[in-house]
C-alpha cells in the first residue's frame, strides 16, 4: 500500500492545519481581529479552529484509504 498523498491534498491539508492552529492560538492568546471596524467575536474562531481540523482529517484519511 502507498502512503504518500497527492501534491494538492497534502497542500490543502497542511494549509487547513495552519489555519486551525492560528485560530487556536488566536482563542489562547486573545487576539483582537478588527475588520473595516468591526470587532470578529472570539466564537468565530471556535468554528474556525474545528471545521479546517475535520477537513484536515477527512482529507487524510480519503488519502490513505
Amino acid at each position: 500500500m502507498e502512503l504518500t498523498m497527492k501534491p494538492f491534498t497534502t497542500i490543502a491539508a497542511v494549509f487547513f492545519t495552519i489555519v486551525a492552529i492560528l485560530h487556536l492560538l488566536r482563542l489562547l492568546q486573545g487576539w483582537e481581529i478588527i475588520v473595516n471596524g468591526i470587532q470578529i467575536p472570539m466564537w468565530v474562531s471556535v468554528f474556525g479552529c474545528v471545521i479546517p481540523v475535520i477537513l484536515a482529517f477527512m482529507l487524510w484519511r480519503e488519502a490513505h484509504q
